[in-house]
């Protein structure tokens, strides 16, 4: 056979052995493609994470180095004097928030199941607003069905007396008067049930 023949009959088994190799390369793409998106999918375990249902993140707690707590002496919804010794004897949960602020919005709901949980233990949660009209403090008591303590603080005194620097700010103060806790940011029921209920329990 000549070179040319030979030549001519390479030339036509090149085509089908080119297809061949294009295809190769088009399955194996789409394998490696088809095993990066599971990958990168999320699990079930993961999806369930950004559910609507699952907690968000909870503010947690600290002790502090006991010491009394700020004599603290305002007003009340309904423009009577209120303070703190006034409590003595009860555990209180001092929680210091605006209406302008989304954490303390967020956690109301569940400061108030809280309370409603444990106010017959010698509990209470009192809601010292900072600076805003005493007007704005009491709708938003009421829009957010609020049952415990709700103090205006329209000169923010209470942001001095304790050194606040951010909202929500909560302090734990046990029945002695004494500040044993505190956190700053959204707070969850979980965390209320795991972290202030033994101050309850240990006094009551």
């Amino acid at each position: 056979m000549s070179r040319s023949a030979k030549r001519r009959k390479n030339t036509k088994k090149s085509p089908p052995v080119l297809l061949i190799a294009i295809g190769s390369a088009l399955v194996l793409f789409g394998l490696l493609n088809a095993l990066w998106n599971s990958r990168s999918e999320p699990t079930p375990d993961s999806r369930s994470e950004l559910t609507p249902e699952s907690s968000g993140p909870s503010a947690i707690p600290v002790e502090v180095k006991t010491h009394p707590a700020p004599q603290l002496s305002l007003q009340g919804l309904d423009g009577k004097p209120v303070s703190l010794s006034d409590f003595h004897g009860q555990v209180v949960l001092l929680n210091n928030w605006a209406t302008w602020c989304p954490p303390c919005k967020a956690e109301m709901p569940d400061l108030e199941a809280y309370y409603e949980a444990h106010q017959a233990e010698g509990f209470t949660v009192i809601a010292v607003n900072a600076g805003d009209p005493p007007a704005e403090v009491g709708a938003f008591a009421q829009q957010y069905g609020l049952t415990f303590p709700v103090w205006p603080d329209p000169n923010t005194e209470t942001l001095r007396a304790f050194g606040i620097q951010g909202l929500p700010t909560s302090f734990i103060i046990d029945r002695d008067g004494m500040v044993r806790a505190t956190w700053t940011g959204a707070i969850t029921r979980a965390t209320l049930e795991k972290y202030v209920t033994p101050y309850i329990e240990e006094q009551n």
